[in-house]
């Protein structure tokens, strides 16, 4: 078994250097080094995350046990230390928070000094070193010997990049080929870049490129094979039981299996959208089922087909994947399209989905794979205002009518070369009493710090910020600054991983000028 100052140091290594190709190699090295049993816990570890996932380890916990004295010599292994956290997961109840201190305080009597530094920032979910997703499976295909596309490939499929190092660097490429798109085993989904008009996404794609209504709804991924049909969130929750009318209208379309990538939608009287608060409504976690399937009926539409009566899909051009969907899915249920090279047309297309409601379009290359999980170049958003979804960073308390709320909010995106959050601004305009009270609430039980005027949280909270337009600042890291900045609404059905990075960001400011 390795010691956990085998990830000590790399860790360290990693958040000291600034170049990506020494991040990948430092990782490398460490994976390479790894006995097998111990490399996926490691995975984890140096990505920031835990196997157990949360913990319930609260700050000031944390901050006591961070001050024992530290070992002399490192003795402190890996494995041990995922028993104790597993213990620690498992321990709840009457009684428990004596004895969760007790053995949290025993990990860090066993750990030195750089062992406990890295402890404390992986436990307080402040392990930022740049050893995001797409730096670590760079570096599990270096330690695997294998090409970086086979490894990124297989992760879209994989449970996790922890799994995928074990079976890359056990059995190689061979091993790897055990991760594919499977019915009822629902992947993440693709994202889309941002464009300022339909204009710049011509330009990017090659033509000629389809371009489709942007609906404002919950994002769902829908396995059907015979009569069993289960229904998926973003975030890869199943769901079917709260829109049963969308699990029928699956079960009766006429083929035996299908993955399909869609929007659920609810409509008004006058056939406009709801806003997505109100459609969200029917995934909420109190439900009256019945009720709710009067008060706002949902509606299924639908614009990918990643695998079709035993076929699978996703690894072929979007122009196939269109061609399955038509042949799965009838026109009343797909989101409608327009394949052009047009600018105009594509304006014209665009005029139309804003009139019928809807956020804009989305422009998509039809020689594209489905790349599962990220955010491709191949597709582009486009949408009438600017709007970005930002992570908080952090909440300043307010003033006035806000005191003993968190208000101002810290908005900040990925920057995916250096694996830092890059600040971008402040906003407390477009928060309701309702929003003031919940998004306190919530950013208080991810506080990691705070000091007289700011609570510092975990970056896991998401919200779409519209604002007029992005200026050069020295204010902040990144060189650019929100003008304008206002909350739309929190992005519940977002992760931090899904929110919109540097890149976009820049992209954007690019295009103003």
């Amino acid at each position: 078994m390795a010691l956990l100052q085998l990830l000590a140091d790399t860790s360290q290594r990693v958040a000291a250097s600034t170049s990506r190709l020494a991040k990948i190699r430092a990782l490398a090295e460490c994976l390479a080094a790894l006995p097998a049993g111990d490399v996926e816990i490691a995975v984890s570890y140096l990505s920031g995350a835990l196997p157990q996932g949360r913990i319930g380890i609260s700050y000031g916990l944390l901050r006591v046990a961070a001050q024992r004295p530290a070992a002399a010599l490192s003795t402190l292994q890996i494995g041990a230390v995922d028993a104790a956290l597993q213990q620690l997961a498992a321990t709840t109840g009457k009684g428990s928070a004596a004895l969760r201190a007790q053995l949290l305080a025993g990990l860090f009597d066993a750990a030195t000094a750089p062992e406990q530094d890295f402890l404390s920032r992986l436990l307080a979910g402040e392990l930022r070193q740049g050893a995001l997703d797409g730096l670590m499976m760079d570096a599990i295909a270096a330690a695997a010997k294998l090409p970086a596309g086979v490894v990124r490939r297989a992760a879209m499929y994989a449970p996790g990049l922890g799994r995928l190092a074990a079976v890359a660097l056990a059995s190689g490429e061979a091993g790897l080929g055990q991760f594919q798109l499977r019915i009822f085993h629902p992947v993440a989904p693709m994202l889309a870049q941002t464009a300022a008009d339909v204009s710049e996404a011509l330009r990017e794609l090659l033509h000629p490129v389809q371009f489709e209504w942007k609906m404002d709804g919950a994002r769902i991924q829908v396995h059907k094979l015979g009569d069993e049909v289960r229904i998926y969130t973003r975030a890869l929750n199943e769901v079917g039981a709260a829109v049963p009318e969308i699990l029928a209208m699956v079960r009766a379309l006429p083929v035996h299996e299908v993955i399909l990538d869609g929007e659920a939608l609810s409509f008004a009287a006058t056939g406009r959208p709801h806003p997505f608060q109100t459609t969200m409504r029917r995934f909420g976690r109190k439900l009256n089922v019945q009720e709710l399937l009067a008060e706002l009926p949902m509606r299924a539409y639908f614009f990918d087909c990643l695998l079709l009566d035993g076929q699978v899909l996703a690894d072929q051009a979007m122009s196939a994947r269109v061609q399955a969907l038509q042949r799965a899915v009838p026109d009343n249920a797909r989101i409608p399209e327009l394949v052009t090279a047009d600018a105009t047309a594509a304006a014209s297309f665009y005029a139309a989905a804003l009139a019928a409601g809807h956020e804009g379009v989305m422009a998509k290359s039809l020689t594209c794979s489905y790349e599962a999980g990220n955010r491709g170049a191949s597709w582009f958003k486009i949408k009438r205002a600017h709007t970005l979804d930002l992570v908080i960073l952090a909440a300043e308390w307010g003033n006035g009518r806000r005191v003993g709320r968190l208000s101002n909010l810290h908005l900040g995106a990925l920057d995916p070369d250096t694996g830092q959050y890059i600040m971008l601004g402040k906003t407390f305009k477009g928060l309701t009493d309702d929003m003031l009270d919940w998004q306190t609430r919530e950013l208080l039980a991810r506080e990691i710090r705070r000091d007289a005027t700011t609570v510092y949280v975990r970056p896991e909270l998401v919200a779409e910020i519209a604002f007029s337009d992005l200026q050069a600042s020295r204010r902040y890291p990144g060189g650019l600054a929100l003008r304008l900045a206002r909350v739309k609404r929190y992005r519940d059905d977002k992760g931090a991983e899904g929110a919109d990075t540097m890149e976009t960001v820049r992209r954007i400011h690019a295009a103003q000028g």
